[in-house]
């Protein structure tokens, strides 16, 4: 992973970019924007809202004036295609796509100076069929959205590179998501997605099964963090929690030897005293750890409470998702079945 820019690379394949849209969320206008400012040829952004009412399409139309030279979509379509509503506006925008390369970037997403050229990059190889981006969580506002941000930079983030590091190559992250438009055609586009909880996980999984290779771009994007308070925050992360076990429940749950210092705790509270030593040790070793990161990735010193408060509702976020299978997720409650699925159980019908 770099964190500074390489050579731009040979081919330069035009691109559509994909930004599916709910809601005038904090830092909106910069992240669409940040395309904007990319020194790249050929570049298409379609944006897509269900709702003609949505706050989303006053900000894009407010970016369409800002800048009448760039090649900038608004779809409005209420058309629903599945329980994934994500997946539903993406097949409403997906009409609208002509370039040979479709990239399909979140809503909180800031793309750096040379971001479409790290995509580019990445699909050189005629190998490689996905282009995938990590990212670092950049906090809003508020106490909420630090915690979320500290569950990317010093959880989410940490683990994908070790998998990566361990030959594990089925990561694919919603953040950034890059192909070849004949790729997307050969594995049945996204219409197999509709009723997914985790799209991006199923995408990456039909471009592997197509015998084609799932590369990280060199340099992670950064992901605005926006949490109101704690309800929204561990609704998120749940949802988070439960769309991981979704595809692999065993690992999930093996992958409780990632709370240390949880785990430290609960051996001092049933051995007593006799083992004070172990989450001593264990918070000394995270706390390294996260200090280290910070120095890499040039992030701002958390202080020592606030880790611990994130080290406790580390443990609760995955004790949750492992305990259950419903999820909140935009105003409604589904239920995860066992194939990775959605079912409805509150809010609208498919």
């Amino acid at each position: 992973m770099r964190t500074k820019p390489g050579a731009p690379p040979q081919a330069r394949p035009p691109i559509s970019i994909l930004k599916p849209l709910c809601g005038d969320e904090p830092g909106l206008l910069a992240n669409l924007e940040s395309l904007c400012h990319q020194d790249y040829p050929g570049l298409q952004l379609i944006c897509g809202v269900a709702d003609p009412e949505d706050p989303a399409g006053a900000v894009v139309r407010a970016l369409q004036s800002r800048w009448p030279q760039a090649d900038i979509t608004l779809v409005i379509d209420p058309r629903r295609h599945g329980c994934n509503l994500k997946v539903g506006n993406l097949l409403n925008m997906i009409e609208q796509v002509k370039h040979p390369v479709v990239a399909i970037a979140d809503s909180d997403v800031f793309a750096y100076p040379g971001y479409l050229d790290d995509l580019a990059a990445g699909l050189a190889d005629p190998q490689t069929g996905l282009v995938t981006s990590l990212y670092i969580g950049r906090p809003q506002r508020g106490l909420w959205s630090r915690l979320g941000a500290l569950a990317i930079n010093h959880g989410f983030l940490p683990s994908a590179l070790v998998a990566r590091a361990l030959g594990r190559r089925d990561g694919c992250f919603g953040a950034t998501m890059a192909l070849r438009h004949d790729v997307l055609t050969r594995i049945g586009g996204l219409s197999p997605l509709a009723n997914v909880l985790a799209d991006d996980w199923a995408l990456g999984a039909a471009v592997r099964r197509a015998g084609l290779a799932i590369a990280v771009a060199a340099r992670p994007v950064d992901l605005s963090v926006e949490e109101a308070d704690l309800s929204s925050l561990l609704a998120h992360e749940i949802r988070w929690g439960r769309t991981i076990a979704a595809v692999d429940r065993p690992a999930y749950m093996a992958s409780v030897i990632t709370q240390p210092v949880a785990l430290s705790g609960l051996a001092l509270l049933l051995g007593g005293l006799t083992y004070i030593w172990l989450p001593l040790l264990a918070v000394a070793v995270r706390l390294a750890v996260v200090r280290a990161e910070e120095r890499v990735l040039r992030l701002e010193k958390c202080p020592f409470w606030l880790l611990l408060l994130r080290e406790v509702l580390n443990f609760f976020v995955f004790v949750a998702a492992c305990g259950g299978r419903s999820v909140w997720w935009r105003g409604n409650r589904f239920r995860v079945r066992r194939d990775g699925t959605l079912e409805v159980l509150e809010g609208k019908s498919a």
